[in-house]
């Protein structure tokens, strides 16, 4: 089962991303751009997702995706870890987020990206 660590060390493996503690919880930046949260529980996490994209998520799988009322106006869903089938579905979902926030000149860079 991945963990919060496999979130830091894959968040960190992302061009030019850095840690940095906000509301007491870490974050990940690309490029000055937060993409990931992640709560005291460390249970899950957080990312960037459009709000269409994330109610569709949230209907197909409820148990893996969902949104906190303190958020429901945001373009963030929240993962739990448990949930995830495995790193590459937890690798996926943190390299979308960081696609969402990073400049153009990052994502002509990253392999992989379109």
């Amino acid at each position: 089962m991945a963990d919060s660590d496999d979130v830091r060390r894959i968040a960190l493996s992302l061009p030019e991303t850095v840690e940095k503690i906000a509301w007491g919880m870490p974050t990940f930046r690309g490029a000055g751009k937060m993409f990931i949260t992640v709560p005291d529980d460390e249970t899950s996490f957080a990312v960037r997702c459009p709000i269409h994209e994330r109610k569709e998520l949230i209907a197909a799988e409820p148990e893996k995706f969902w949104v906190p009322p303190h958020e429901a106006s945001s373009h963030w869903v929240r993962v739990r870890l448990a949930a995830l089938e495995d790193m590459d579905e937890l690798r996926d979902i943190l390299v979308d987020s960081w696609k969402q926030a990073a400049p153009p000149r990052l994502l002509n860079a990253f392999p992989g990206t379109d």
